[in-house]
């Protein structure tokens, strides 16, 4: 019965989020999250290519941020 009472919890916050993201798509113009240039992060882009979402370097200050 504990189980059953988890696995409702848990889905029902991951419906929360589900819902929120949603949410925040319905409400954005055109669908579109912001842009955060993640790729251009050196932690995550090993091999020093440009940022896949504005073309700065990574030594460049992105111009989503």
């Amino acid at each position: 019965m504990a189980l059953l009472k988890l696995f409702l919890l848990v889905a029902c916050l991951l419906g929360l989020g589900v819902l929120g993201m949603a949410v925040k798509i319905w409400g954005k113009k055109n669908g579109e999250f912001a842009g955060t240039c993640a790729s251009n992060s050196p932690f995550l882009n090993k091999e020093g290519e440009p940022c896949s979402y504005c073309g700065k370097m990574p030594d460049e200050q992105c111009a989503n941020q």
